[in-house]
């Protein structure tokens, strides 16, 4: 079931059944009587990533608190995506591009990787968590993505399930076209990592070519910045190996 794209959406962490009101905090009544400018009465839809989505009321609003009632529920809950996307930290405008576009395309773990050229070697979540529940109430989204903490290309690669495809964006692979690579994949879980803007060190690149899990892949003639190689490279898993194909057709 599609999403009601006419209808403001919130996330709230706590859990969500019919009737049961809901306290908000200050920052969440301010976001929903300035931002939003809703009132009592008004409705919405809440999700918290484990009870689906639910059409709420306003049950009473104030500058210091709000009060939202669940009355139904519209969707089920979803499964997490199984896509785990790594990534080299990039400088924060467009760290947050890459977040908010990651979780549009679907990965449902954010796996930020250090590495030799990363630009910001030491990172804090909580921004990263902030982009990725403001990206899926704007999207539509009811599983909420999990970002999890640094870690080093070495520690990544060596803690990684071999049983997992690790597909890697690689400026030197072979071609021009990944796509035959990426459809034999079909139902493989995967993993994707992205490097940063100066790419993966030749020492980087040729520990992950000798690993049997890794699958190097081209995107096309030209270079691309990491944000964009990160949407390109996520874009061309769904649609090849991941939720953008179509359903079989039933009898």
């Amino acid at each position: 079931m599609r999403a009601n794209y006419k209808m403001q959406r919130l996330f709230l962490p706590e859990n969500l059944a019919a009737e049961a009101e809901i306290e908000t905090t200050r920052h969440q009544a301010h976001y929903l009587a300035n931002v939003l400018r809703m009132r009592e009465g008004d409705r919405l839809l809440l999700f918290n990533g484990r009870d689906g989505e639910w059409l709420t009321e306003i049950a009473a609003l104030s500058r210091k608190s709000a009060r939202l009632r669940p009355l139904q529920r519209e969707r089920p809950q979803t499964p997490v995506s199984d896509l785990l996307y790594c990534f080299a930290p990039l400088k924060q405008g467009r760290l947050d591009y890459l977040v908010q576009k990651a979780v549009e395309m679907g990965a449902g773990i954010l796996q930020p990787v250090v590495t030799q050229h990363t630009q910001v070697p030491k990172l804090g979540t909580q921004r990263l968590e902030a982009n990725v529940i403001e990206a899926a109430e704007q999207c539509g989204i009811l599983s909420v993505p999990e970002v999890r903490q640094p870690l080093k290309l070495d520690k990544l690669l060596e803690s990684w399930e071999e049983e997992r495809q690790l597909v890697y964006c690689d400026e030197d692979a072979p071609g021009n076209n990944p796509l035959d690579a990426l459809l034999a994949l079909n139902g493989a879980s995967l993993g994707l990592l992205v490097g940063p803007e100066g790419g993966f060190s030749d020492a980087e690149r040729k520990r992950l070519r000798a690993l049997p899990f890794v699958l190097p892949i081209p995107l096309g003639p030209r270079i691309l910045r990491a944000d964009t190689a990160a949407v390109a490279a996520l874009a061309l898993i769904q649609a090849a190996a991941g939720d953008w194909r179509a359903e079989p057709a039933t009898a």
